[in-house]
């Protein structure tokens, strides 16, 4: 067995013994991180894998770059998640979600609705109305806009998939 699949095997393993939460995750990540180093070719050294183990997860977490793979630190879940493209009757929608501590930050439209110049227009008025509810909400749980079914159904569906993915 390869290295960063023994690693992502045993992390599954002790995430079941520990209860699969935020300690369990850790604990296991700076131990995954040396494995998938140990299994990279380009890696600088071994030596420096086996060091990253020894780190804390807080300050491993912290010099991660964000991933569509939460990061679960002592501090919360933190990364970049995106969500589903969602096919509305006037054009796809889609948004990625930015989450620092288990708190989203920062909400994107990665895709508006573009069928046409009046759901174009539709959409761009709309996605920074939902962008600050879904902010100050910290879900996907809020009010639509008046005039936007169709963009908000997409965004707040393409939402709730990167809350999903982020385990929020």
């Amino acid at each position: 067995m390869r290295p960063r699949a023994l690693a992502l095997s045993l992390a599954g393993c002790a995430a079941v013994l520990v209860g699969g939460g935020e300690i369990g995750q850790s604990i296991l990540q700076p131990a995954a991180q040396a494995a998938a180093a140990a299994a990279d070719p380009t890696s600088s050294s071994s030596s420096s894998a086996a060091s990253s183990a020894t780190t804390s997860s807080a300050s491993a977490s912290a010099s991660a770059t964000p991933s569509a793979t939460p990061t679960a630190t002592a501090s919360g879940v933190s990364g970049t998640f995106v969500g589903t493209t969602e096919q509305t009757r006037y054009g796809p929608m889609q948004v990625e979600i930015v989450v620092r501590r288990s708190r989203i930050t920062d909400v994107k439209a990665l895709q508006l609705t573009n069928q046409d110049p009046r759901s174009v227009q539709i959409s761009e008025s709309a996605a920074p109305v939902l962008r600050q509810e879904a902010l100050s909400a910290q879900s996907a749980k809020i009010d639509t806009v008046s005039g936007a079914t169709y963009t908000c159904e997409g965004y707040l569906s393409s939402l709730q998939s990167a809350i999903d993915k982020a385990n929020l």
